[in-house]
């Protein structure tokens, strides 16, 4: 046998190969600071502020010019909205409601709404229903329940409530009644609007409009309110400051109100906008959220301060 000589008793422990340079990780540069971000308003500022004053003026000059001119812009901008509405319901949900007499009924609710008054418009809206009844009896009878539903909800929704716009603009200084009605509204958003974005914090209502805030409520209360007296102080004949405070607070409400429902639909139908037309804003319906459910509000107010003028 070979002879091994003695070796010293070392324990058994696995040497580790001394790590390469090339293998060992370079040192992280530190990482700049990010700088925080700045809230967005989520839509073009610039073609939102040039498409409201452009409907802006559109609107008073017809206001104080003609009023006739202006139930034609009116019915006009009814009749877009609900061109929206009942493509957004076929297209998301398979909804069809008749639009050809939606669209005959809801400019003649406007157009009897200012000729004829509260009775006039009641009249009309019960024969638009009647033909959107009868209009859809023409195709098969599978989804009638609820086409014809969603027809009579849009008629109700759309045409009806700007009727009582009309109806405002009847009065000897209609076309201010209706300035201040478009004022009230325009001012609460803006506040509500404006002020949300600067401190708002407290969700309104996080799972139907989560940009709300109540801060922003507070806002759209404060800012009408305060037009409000100066609307009834300056342009309504017989109007006194604090009932522009109840109106200007009645419109906050039902201002809101009227954004979180039309938040709702377009939750329902899962989309962003009712429409494209106007760049920055979305679609007309995006733009008469507020003002349908408002006007009413107003135009009763105004009659039981001041009289149906």
């Amino acid at each position: 046998m070979p002879i091994v000589p003695d070796m010293p008793d070392v324990p058994d422990v696995p040497q580790e190969p001394m790590p390469s340079a090339a293998s060992q990780p370079a040192p992280e540069a530190p990482r700049a600071p990010q700088a925080p971000q700045k809230k967005s308003a989520g839509r073009d500022l610039g073609a939102a502020i040039g498409v409201g004053v452009g409907l802006g003026v559109v609107i008073i000059a017809s206001l104080f010019i003609v009023k006739a001119v202006f139930v034609g812009v009116i019915a006009v901008a009814v009749v877009v909205g609900l061109w929206e509405l009942t493509s957004r319901l076929q297209e998301r949900k398979g909804i069809k409601a008749p639009l050809v007499p939606l669209a005959v009924g809801g400019a003649a609710m406007v157009v009897a709404g200012y000729v004829r008054g509260p009775e006039g418009a009641w009249v009309a809206v019960a024969l638009t229903a009647l033909a959107v009844l009868v209009w859809r009896m023409t195709e098969p009878p599978e989804g009638y329940l609820k086409d014809v539903t969603a027809g009579v909800f849009a008629a109700f929704y759309v045409p009806f409530l700007a009727t009582f716009v009309a109806m405002m603009l009847t009065a000897d200084d209609g076309p201010r009644r209706v300035l201040t009605f478009l004022l009230l509204t325009v001012v609460s958003d803006t506040g509500a609007y404006a002020i949300g974005w600067r401190f708002g914090k407290h969700k309104l209502a996080p799972r139907i409009s989560p940009g709300k805030t109540r801060e922003g409520l507070v806002g759209a209360v404060t800012f009408a309110m305060a037009a409000g007296a100066l609307c009834m102080e300056f342009l309504i004949d017989g109007g006194t400051w604090w009932q522009g405070l109840l109106i200007g607070l009645a419109v906050a409400v039902s201002a809101t109100l009227g954004d979180l429902g039309e938040s709702m639909i377009k939750r329902d139908l899962g989309i962003k906008d009712m429409g494209t037309l106007l760049p920055g804003h979305g679609g007309i319906m995006d733009r008469l959220d507020s003002l349908l459910p408002t006007a009413p509000v107003v135009w009763l107010l105004l009659v039981v301060f001041v009289g149906s003028g």
